[in-house]
């Protein structure tokens, strides 16, 4: 595919539209075609595998990551891609030119034994979150923290006495 050609494939119930650039893939757009059929079950999203974050410093982010306890499972400083474990799912990292930029997108919430010890690791690797930890009214002690690409993060844990 060239550069910014679109690739539109009709399904029975929507329309994908996938946009791309040099790269690839960069973008999928979803038209609904019409209403499913009512005796036609919704399947169930079990878990999230793994969220992928674009990097501008691959060897940044990745001493980022590991300064705040993340095990590395594939790649490292010098890779294009870098895969670490959370829980049983995965943080990726991927390598992008400098010219590519992004904004605010939203947030992960990682779901830690020790919100405190997490922060105090944070701040003893020369980390700056945004605030000291506190409890939530939502029932979760939390802080939130930016990667060195402006991605927020949030380590949590739910407090014992919350519905």
């Amino acid at each position: 595919m060239r550069s910014g050609s679109v690739e539109c494939i009709r399904a029975e119930a929507r329309s994908e539209h996938v946009i791309f650039n040099p790269n690839g893939k960069i973008r999928m757009e979803y038209e609904q075609a019409g209403p499913l059929p009512p005796d036609e079950a919704a399947p169930t999203v079990m878990s999230i595998s793994a969220v992928t974050l674009a990097t501008h410093d691959m060897s940044r982010a990745v001493r980022f990551y590991r300064a705040l306890g993340f095990a590395l499972h594939d790649g490292g400083e010098d890779a294009s891609f870098t895969s670490f474990h959370a829980g049983r799912c995965h943080l990726n990292l991927l390598a992008q030119a400098r010219s590519r930029q992004w904004s605010w997108w939203g947030r992960i919430i990682f779901y830690v034994s020790d919100v405190d010890a997490v922060y105090a690791r944070a701040i003893a690797q020369g980390l700056h979150p945004e605030a000291v930890p506190r409890d939530a009214e939502w029932g979760e002690r939390y802080f939130h923290l930016l990667d060195p690409d402006g991605h927020e993060l949030s380590f949590a844990k739910p407090l014992e006495n919350s519905p």
